[in-house]
């Protein structure tokens, strides 16, 4: 895993990924590490959208639409602040992480290597992620039902031109965030002290 040429001016690391894939999970623990604030995409979803995904029917890019705006507003409002955030959302494909590169003021669209919005993909065959989603909803009652995963699957799109990381979700949450600290230490914010 590489880096890119930034300085030690923040970064906001999007962990993403189709639901069950471990995002929330990864995220909440990168962000603990550094010591760094934590988005959590869900909580920026309208009731509308957590009540349609809740009865199995995919959302539109209309219904995403806001949800995106939102969330590219909280991660511009913390990196323009020069402050470090582990972000959890699906971003499925280009249009939609490109909603959230704009979080960066100074994004120039398909800059990717200058952008301060970095992306890791949590994958895991359709099988490990349905029996996840299952136990989820069965324990704590979470809106997104099984019946959807096979929709974001295969709406999930990489460009390679992105230098979008993929990572292997069975991987242990510990392992995934060692690895993304290493792949990002010398531009996130929250490390910088660590360096001198």
């Amino acid at each position: 895993m590489a880096g890119s040429d930034l300085p030690h001016t923040a970064l906001a690391i999007v962990i993403m990924g189709v639901s069950g894939c471990g995002k929330s999970t990864v995220a909440a623990m990168l962000a603990a590490a550094l010591g760094c604030s934590f988005v959590e995409a869900d909580d920026y979803h309208s009731q509308a959208n957590k009540a349609k995904m809740s009865k199995g029917i995919p959302l539109t890019d209309t219904d995403r639409a806001p949800w995106l705006e939102s969330l590219r507003d909280a991660i511009r409002e913390r990196l323009d602040r020069g402050e470090d955030t582990a972000v959890s959302c699906s971003a499925l494909q280009l249009k939609y992480r490109e909603i959230l590169r704009e979080g960066d003021s100074n994004y120039k669209a398909g800059c990717y290597g200058t952008c301060r919005v970095k992306f890791v993909c949590l994958e895991a065959s359709a099988e490990v992620i349905a029996d996840r989603v299952r136990k989820r909803a069965n324990e704590a009652g979470h809106f997104m039902p099984a019946s959807l995963v096979q929709s974001q699957l295969d709406l999930l799109k990489i460009d390679e031109n992105e230098g979008i990381t993929v990572v292997d979700a069975t991987l242990r949450p510990e392992t995934i965030v060692k690895a993304t600290i290493a792949q990002y230490k010398e531009e996130l914010a929250s490390t910088a002290s660590l360096m001198a």
